[in-house]
């Protein structure tokens, strides 16, 4: 897998499901559209098998191949060689025998990636039109000719790589979870009863003749699946298919696993200790696999258990009895046997038994009474507009070309979710209970994590020396920017777009944790949080209810210098959303119950930030760059101080939003399936009563750069990795030379293959992923070089950083062809930057944040091919 570059760091866990739809209205006057994945099909003669999918509305093309093999695949002692294999094909093959990152890179790839779970392995892009025939021939030939290029070198560098990507995975809290879970919940022997990273000796010991004998088995055109989706036609998509993958040969047949679903008797508990802020439960069931009309209905039940505000063990816990800090329930689809999860995090100070007790309350509850009409009505919607907003991108996680493939692998059909489809349409409460009671009955596997226990000592003025004395004891084109101002000041940004019916608003105050400067540290984190929660005519669970009915999103928070306000509505019911979504920023009742009970998950996230190494970082880093007084001197990550947070009142948030939410200091942002001739009254009706004024003016004046270099050290007991945090301040994001700035940090360590990831992780392979980054601010922002490494080479890679970072702006410059590279990275992804109307409505916003020309993105390509050397210099 591809190192994602910080400062997300995200453990991605892929859960297979089918993928849900229904064409039935879930409520009168609510019309729910009926959407499909047009697809065509044809198997080459060496037994690839091909899906096509036409979609014009980008000049990009995503091609995605799955090979039918994942970790179940694996023998004991063997742990780890499909995921350790997937790392390989990515370093060359016998005709490119280099990094398949870079030549993807030069010509503009995105969504860039490969992956492994138990049951496959996929290797993923998307690519402009005119670089269709290059991924074609790159994947071909790591498909038909690797074997040549594979040799104990390239091997031991990527065993390193893996280890330390393990490492990096066990050393976050609850980093244990997942292999606990597995050897616990399967039989010996069962293709699920190992983890898909492995075991370090398995690793340790996988020899070269293993992985080419991996390949031979299991890379073969017949046991493989290959997805063109995007803007070309299917005659042109055949033929250049058949062209480089015709005369691979197809490989031998691979047996097909038998369904396993291990259903348990019993009740398993386990108890563990690990360096966490909170206790956690984990419940767990082996369920029936991907497919099965049981996994659908058990998908479902998950959502009416912990989906939204609403559902019955969020209620439950968090909302009522605020016994935890949050609760998940979910399907972990698998194709020979899946697993039915429920999460819950202990409040800190309360008994993880009063959560478990709850919990088991609910599920009780359920299994004997069944889910509601309301409940049903509610999951349905709430899938079918995460299904609708999901098929806008033909690659990626959940784009088109991955649901596709999903279905044909696991289910032998690409369009094998409309069998899922039919049966979801039908389903009734009774049919969702006799599910439930068939598998959540019996067989639960019961893991709790609690925290180490906190010990101190105290000051002594005992005298060791002697014996005490005896006493007595005691390029893309960017769409069009449509401008407009309601009559009360604010600011309209449309850009149209139709590709699915869906509108999006992001309403962006001038606020951020930069207005912190005048209240105190957390207050703008904790107002936003809490602006949701209810309002002067609506309830939190009345919110959060009514957008479920109507398939809407709303979502709350800020970054440095905005606080933002994002909706997502289905066109059919823009009226009776934006009747929400203002009523949300006009109206917010900030409840007194609901404050107390968000202040204290607030707290609470303090409190795990303080024991998480990334977050360690970014709660002190700002203070040392800028220094008390300035806006941007408090943790980045806007939660505050527990002292400051624990001192906040009610009032105190009714001041940030009175004092912030004003028109004319706020933008709307919409993109979507609209027009400004329908939405201006729309908009005019809804905030004609709100009214502007004067907003404090954040101090975000110049700092400089420190006079000399300083090393602070921030120290975690136990931890099996070191994270190494170094940087400077850097000029604002707009600033004359930003383009040159941007490919600078490129080149060193804003992408994989910049100097200081190549350096720590595939030369030294003391990391994972190392890399540097700007972080967005409107004043001086953030310059850092970010890297996790192991332990016993912390100086060793200060030293590289510190040698990176000065290499480049003396002995070791910007070379031509890094300059290249960059230049056509930079230019060439853009045209799938702002595939969805997320991402449009992301670089809307940052040239409103950062005071960006209006033609920045439309001039983007050009200012970046002018660069020259000196300019990066």
């Amino acid at each position: 897998m591809r190192m994602i570059r910080p400062p997300l760091l995200p453990l991605l866990i892929v859960m297979l499901s089918a993928v849900l739809l229904f064409a039935q209205a879930a409520r009168a006057g609510n019309t729910i559209p009926d959407v499909k994945i047009p697809c065509q099909k044809f198997m080459l003669g060496n037994g690839l098998t091909v899906l096509f999918h036409e979609d014009h509305k980008a000049p990009i093309v995503a091609v995605n191949i799955w090979y039918h093999v994942g970790s179940k695949n694996e023998k004991p002692g063997k742990s780890g060689f499909a995921h350790l294999f997937e790392h390989l094909m990515f370093n060359g093959s016998e005709n490119f025998n280099d990094d398949y990152f870079q030549a993807l890179e030069r010509v503009g790839a995105t969504d860039l990636n490969g992956t492994t779970n138990n049951d496959r392995t996929n290797y993923f892009q998307n690519v402009p039109v005119s670089a269709v025939d290059l991924a074609l021939w790159m994947e071909s030939d790591r498909m038909g000719h690797l074997l040549g290029a594979l040799d104990q070198k390239r091997l031991d560098e990527q065993r390193g790589v893996v280890q330390n990507e393990k490492r990096q995975g066990e050393n976050e809290p609850y980093g244990i979870v997942d292999e606990l879970i597995t050897k616990s919940t399967y039989p010996a022997g069962h293709p699920y009863s190992w983890t898909v990273i492995g075991s370090m000796e398995d690793l340790n010991a996988a020899s070269l003749d293993d992985v080419k004998e991996w390949f031979r088995t299991y890379y073969g055109p017949a046991n493989a699946v290959l997805v063109i989706a995007g803007d070309i036609d299917f005659e042109t998509a055949k033929r250049k298919v058949e062209r480089y993958f015709g005369d691979i040969p197809s490989g031998p047949p691979v047996a097909k696993h038998e369904v396993w679903v291990a259903k348990r008797t019993g009740t398993q508990r386990q108890t563990v200790q690990d360096r966490v802020p909170q206790a956690r439960l984990y419940k767990v069931w082996n369920v029936p696999q991907i497919g099965s009309e049981d996994a659908d209905y058990l998908n479902l039940v998950s959502d009416i258990l912990a989906s939204g505000k609403t559902s019955r063990l969020y209620k439950r816990l968090v909302y009522d009895d605020q016994i935890a800090t949050n609760v998940a329930a979910y399907l972990d689809g698998r194709e020979i046997g899946s697993q039915f999860i429920i999460e819950a995090t202990a409040k800190p100070g309360d008994d993880l038994t009063k959560v478990e007790r709850a919990v088991d309350e609910e599920l009780a509850r359920l299994l004997k009474q069944g889910p509601t009409s309301a409940e049903l009505q509610r999951v349905k919607t709430e899938q079918l507009a995460q299904f609708i907003r999901g098929i806008e991108r033909i690659g990626g996680f959940g784009g088109k070309s991955d649901i596709l493939a999903r279905n044909q692998v696991f289910l032998g059909n690409p369009q094998a979710y409309e069998t899922t489809l039919k049966r979801i349409g039908e389903v009734t409460a009774a049919k969702l209970l006799t599910s439930a009671r068939a598998w959540l009955s019996d067989g639960v596997y019961v893991l709790s994590v609690y925290p180490f226990p906190s010990f101190s000592t105290t000051n002594s003025d005992v005298n060791r020396k002697e014996l005490p004395a005896t006493g007595t004891a005691v390029k893309a084109k960017f769409p069009e920017m449509k401008k407009a101002t309601l009559s009360n000041g604010m600011k309209i940004v449309l850009a149209e777009r139709d590709a699915v019916p869906v509108v999006n608003f992001r309403l962006l105050v001038d606020a951020g944790y930069a207005a912190d400067q005048f209240a105190a540290p957390g207050t703008a984190n904790l107002a936003m949080a809490m602006l949701d929660e209810g309002t002067k005519s609506r309830t939190s669970l009345q919110i959060s209810d009514e957008l479920a009915m109507l398939g809407a999103q709303l979502g709350t928070g800020s970054n440095l210098d905005m606080s933002t306000v994002s909706f997502s509505s289905l066109k059919s019911n823009l009226d009776a959303s934006l009747n929400i979504f203002a009523d949300v920023i006009l109206n917010p009742s900030f409840p007194e119950a609901d404050f107390k009970r968000l202040q204290k998950q607030q707290l609470a996230g303090i409190q795990r930030e303080k024991v998480t190494p990334v977050q360690m970082a970014l709660r002190v880093f700002p203070g040392i760059l800028y220094g008390k007084g300035h806006a941007y001197g408090n943790p980045l990550t806007g939660s505050g101080t527990e002292e400051s947070v624990a001192k906040l009142t009610r009032e105190d948030l009714v001041k940030f939003h009175k004092t912030w939410f004003k028109p004319n200091n706020a933008t709307l942002v919409v993109v979507g399936a609209a027009t400004m001739a329908e939405l201006v009254p729309k908009l005019e009706k809804l905030f004609k009563e709100w009214k502007g004024g004067e907003t404090p003016l954040k101090n975000i004046s110049p700092v400089g750069q420190q006079s000399a270099s300083s090393v602070y050290i921030l120290d975690r007991p136990g931890s099996m990795q070191s994270i190494i945090f170094a940087g400077h301040v850097a000029p604002p994001r707009a600033n004359p030379q930003e383009i040159a700035i941007e490919s600078m940090n490129n080149i060193l360590g804003g992408s994989f293959t910049s100097r200081v990831n190549m350096n720590l992780r595939e030369d030294k392979h003391w990391s994972y992923g190392a890399g540097t980054f700007l972080w967005g601010a409107r004043g001086e922002r953030p310059f850092i070089a970010y890297a996790p490494v192991q332990t016993d080479k912390t100086k060793e890679s200060m030293e590289e950083i510190g040698k990176e970072l000065r290499g480049m702006l003396g002995e070791k410059p910007a070379t031509a062809a890094e300059l290249t590279k960059v230049q056509n990275s930079q230019t060439l992804e853009l045209p799938g930057s702002w595939e969805t109307m997320d991402a449009v409505a992301r670089s809307i916003s940052e040239i409103i944040q950062y005071g960006l020309p209006e033609d920045h993105f439309s001039a983007y390509p050009d200012k970046v091919r002018a660069l020259t050397l000196a300019d990066i210099g």
